[in-house]
C-alpha cells in the first residue's frame, strides 16, 4: 500500500464507495431498460466505473 495521509485514506475509500455505488446504478438501470442499444450503453457505462474502482482498490494493496 502507498503512504497515504489520513485524510487521502479517507478520500480513497469515500471515492471507490462512489464508484461502487455507480456500478450498481448503471447496472440496475440496464436490468430495466428495454432498448438493447441502450442497455448495452448502462452496462459499457458500469463497466467504466468497474475499472475506476479496481483501479482505486489497488491504492490499497
Amino acid at each position: 500500500m502507498a503512504n497515504l495521509t489520513s485524510k487521502e485514506l479517507t478520500a480513497l475509500e469515500d471515492q471507490i464507495s462512489h464508484e461502487e455505488t455507480l456500478v450498481k446504478k448503471y447496472e440496475a438501470m440496464a436490468c430495466l431498460c428495454n432498448n438493447v442499444s441502450i442497455q448495452q450503453e448502462f452496462n459499457s457505462i458500469a463497466d467504466k466505473h468497474r475499472n475506476h474502482y479496481n483501479t482505486l482498490v489497488s491504492f490499497l494493496q
